[in-house]
């Protein structure tokens, strides 16, 4: 990281006892110039216990204490505390890959405002939830059409990173308008964000969860069609019908 900008990993858990020192590790040994921030949602499990026995330096577990529980909200709460130039976002349970980290940061040293894991191939989600993430994507990908704003070619990513100076701004200004409890922070942020935002892309294949239990449920995939405007809404509506 010699005479790039300083640079965060914020990992969002909930009781990722059994991906967390693994995690950790490996992203220490990958990056040992780069810091993690561990953003938790009031684990019940020992992921806090495992990270302090760890005692590394540049890491730092930060107990959510927040009644709204959510990705988008522990993400944001961690943009906020960065205290670096940059951050980028991925999951504790190694569907992202772990290199991916470092791409992201060289691409964003090239003055992107936000750059993009795009998935490969999206089928590796399961049917289910390929299907609601291709749906997604279109909805989302509209309304950021209509309000005239940059698009991804994932914009349902949950792997991104960005400015945090930009990123905060858009947080403290527009806050109030995301999904907090939802799992979709990138489209947040780019309907909210300047329209002239300079976008990256990486690509990437998502893998499997090494261990513990997804936390998509029925409930994340309705908050997420709900924040796509009418038409998301109304499919938000039917989903919940159908599944609720």
């Amino acid at each position: 990281m010699a005479g790039g900008k300083t640079f965060t990993i914020v990992l969002p858990t909930y009781n990722e006892e059994e991906n967390i020192e693994k995690m950790v590790v490996s992203l220490r040994e990958m990056y040992p110039d780069f810091h993690i921030l561990i953003m938790d949602d009031g684990s019940k499990d020992r992921t806090k216990e495992i990270v302090d026995a760890l005692n590394f330096e540049n890491v730092r577990f930060v107990v959510r204490e927040s009644d709204v529980r959510g990705v988008t909200a522990s993400v944001c709460d961690g943009i906020l505390i960065a205290g670096t130039d940059l951050f980028m976002c991925m999951d504790s349970d190694f569907q992202h890959p772990l290199e991916a980290a470092g791409r992201i940061y060289d691409e964003l040293n090239k003055d992107y405002d936000v750059v993009v894991g795009v998935r490969v191939d999206r089928w590796a989600l399961g049917l289910k939830r390929s299907a609601g993430s291709w749906l997604f994507h279109l909805l989302a990908s509209s309304v950021l059409f209509v309000h005239g704003k940059k698009r991804s070619k994932d914009i349902a990513s949950g792997l991104f990173g960005g400015d945090v100076e930009l990123f905060s701004k858009v947080i403290e200004e527009h806050g109030d308008g995301f999904e907090m409890r939802g799992f979709k922070l990138l489209f947040d942020f780019m309907l909210h964000a300047p329209s002239d935002i300079k976008i990256g892309e990486i690509k990437y294949e998502f893998g499997k969860r090494a261990g513990g239990k997804s936390k998509v449920n029925p409930e994340i995939v309705y908050r997420s069609f709900h924040q796509c405007g009418i038409v998301g809404r109304f499919f938000a509506r039917i989903y919940k019908a159908l599944f609720s």
